[in-house]
């Protein structure tokens, strides 16, 4: 990657090696055409994920609700409560009636599983718009 070409770092944080490949494959190197080439940070612990996320410079976060010992839903919420301007969070949740408590960990977008490579995709495109567009008009 050309070092001047701007990019965006997505956070994935998943206990599940094949949930953060789900994940990365679904958003590839661009989520869309105009929209920044993608760099990833892939966690598979709470330590991790906390510490990628204090240290700044993530443009978008993807936590599992389903990861153990520590859920994205849990991780979620102490993010937006505790680190100021913390990144638009996208969570994974095992299933659509559990989409309340997405609402609870103040996750700014919902996908339940199994992953559809389309609906991750696009709620990804549209956090990294929230965060990145404001980002360039400034």
């Amino acid at each position: 990657m050309n070092s001047t070409e701007p990019k965006m770092t997505i956070l994935i944080y998943s206990d599940d090696r094949t949930t953060r490949e789900s994940v990365r494959l679904a958003v590839g190197r661009r989520p869309a055409a105009d929209l920044p080439k993608v760099e990833f940070v892939e966690v598979a612990t709470r330590p991790a994920a906390i510490k990628a996320l204090d240290a700044g410079g993530i443009d978008v976060a993807v936590l599992d609700g389903e990861a153990v010992p520590a859920g994205g839903l849990g991780i979620a919420r102490e993010v937006k409560a505790e680190i100021y301007q913390a990144p638009p969070i996208l969570v994974l949740i095992g299933r659509p009636q559990d989409a309340w408590l997405a609402a609870w960990s103040r996750a700014e977008a919902v996908v339940s599983h199994p992953l559809d490579p389309w609906e991750v995709a696009a709620a990804v495109e549209d956090l990294a718009r929230r965060r990145i567009e404001p980002r360039v008009a400034s």
